[in-house]
């Protein structure tokens, strides 16, 4: 489908236009202990909300890390602060996403190197700097019939989210550049 074709639809049926269903942002330090105290930190900081660990799955004698250990923060944004977060952190990538970083169902990751490339966060020798991703999931209005606890349904294989469609509301509704 071409990108006005797509948009078009959007214009006659309101229910198949997506939206932003949640932001996941994670930062895996690979440690317990201070370095992720500080990566809590810095997540807090820049989401606006408490970010909780996450414990390893297994043992990885190579990296010292035990199963139970906290490695890792993360922090999920919905709504308005999802929108927020996305504007200030989209810049860092240049306003450009890979079509490889699109799944099937039209959700997109990204990652970034050093969090204090993000515009306003100026850099603390005390804290250090951190990588995270960002995942982006999308969907339609009535994705809840697939999640509700009463009476759930399988949706509808023309109401699935295309990946092309993702990258037509990722450009319209961001202002980003799908390379």
């Amino acid at each position: 489908m071409a990108e006005e074709e797509i948009l078009k639809a959007w214009e006659q049926q309101p229910m198949l236009k997506p939206r932003i269903e949640k932001v996941v942002v994670n930062m895996s330090i690979g440690k317990s202990g201070e370095p992720l105290e500080k990566a809590a930190k810095v997540l807090k900081e820049l989401a606006g909300q408490n970010p909780c660990k996450r414990k390893a799955k297994k043992t990885i004698r190579d990296f010292g890390i035990r199963k139970g250990e906290p490695i890792a923060c993360m922090v999920t944004l919905r709504k308005q602060k999802a929108i927020e977060f996305l504007k200030k952190v989209l810049p860092v990538v240049d306003n450009k996403i890979s079509k490889e970083c699109f799944d099937e169902r039209g959700n997109f990751s990204f990652g970034i190197k050093e969090h204090i490339e993000i515009p306003g966060v100026r850099y603390d020798p005390e804290i250090g700097i951190f990588g995270m991703d960002i995942c982006v999931s999308l969907s339609r209005p009535g994705y809840r019939v697939k999640k509700r606890r009463i009476e759930k349904t399988k949706i509808g294989s023309k109401h699935l989210l295309t990946p092309e469609e993702a990258m037509v509301f990722v450009k319209e509704a961001l202002g980003v550049e799908v390379v």
